[in-house]
């Protein structure tokens, strides 16, 4: 069985992302943002270049999804949503319905997950990375129930201490 977990970048430094990848056994991680940075100079480890040395360093393999990532209009309609219910992204709670449901729609339904399922580790945890804390105020969440109601996978969220 495929063992699945999802991990944000808000709330940990590098040290504690990695300890907290390599103690769950992650060999690999899917990378699903559309821009593979983060402002602000807590979380510059989690820039593409970085965090590939770091991943690399840590014997976790990486891959970017692009086609999994929102569009920007996409992530748009979330910060609209953001400010009508005054909440940044970093402490956002739970994705606008409307954005989940645009975002199931247009770009996990026409995306092929059984080709990306069919390339996952067999033999250690593979990893769903996006930036914020909470799972749930993320697309990595919807991503991940779906590879989970369809593939059986199992699932489990990593979050900081």
């Amino acid at each position: 069985m495929i063992r699945l977990v999802t991990i944000g970048v808000y709330g940990f430094t590098a040290e504690t992302f990695l300890e907290k990848l390599t103690d769950g056994g992650a060999g690999l991680l899917l990378d699903l943002r559309q821009r593979r940075g983060v402002r602000g100079t807590d979380y510059a480890w989690a820039n593409s270049a970085r965090l590939q040395s770091a991943l690399s360093a840590a014997k976790i393999g990486y891959r970017h999804v692009k086609g999994l990532a929102p569009t920007t209009e996409l992530r748009h309609l979330q910060y609209r949503e953001d400010d009508q219910q005054g909440v940044g992204k970093r402490n956002r709670i739970e994705l606008a319905p409307a954005y989940a449901e645009r975002y199931t729609r247009e770009i996990l339904e026409p995306f092929d997950l059984d080709a990306l399922v069919a390339e996952l580790p067999a033999d250690s945890v593979t990893a769903l990375l996006c930036v914020e804390r909470d799972p749930e105020a993320c697309h990595r969440s919807l991503i991940a129930g779906r590879l989970q109601a369809q593939h059986g996978m199992s699932l489990s969220d990593i979050r900081p201490d």
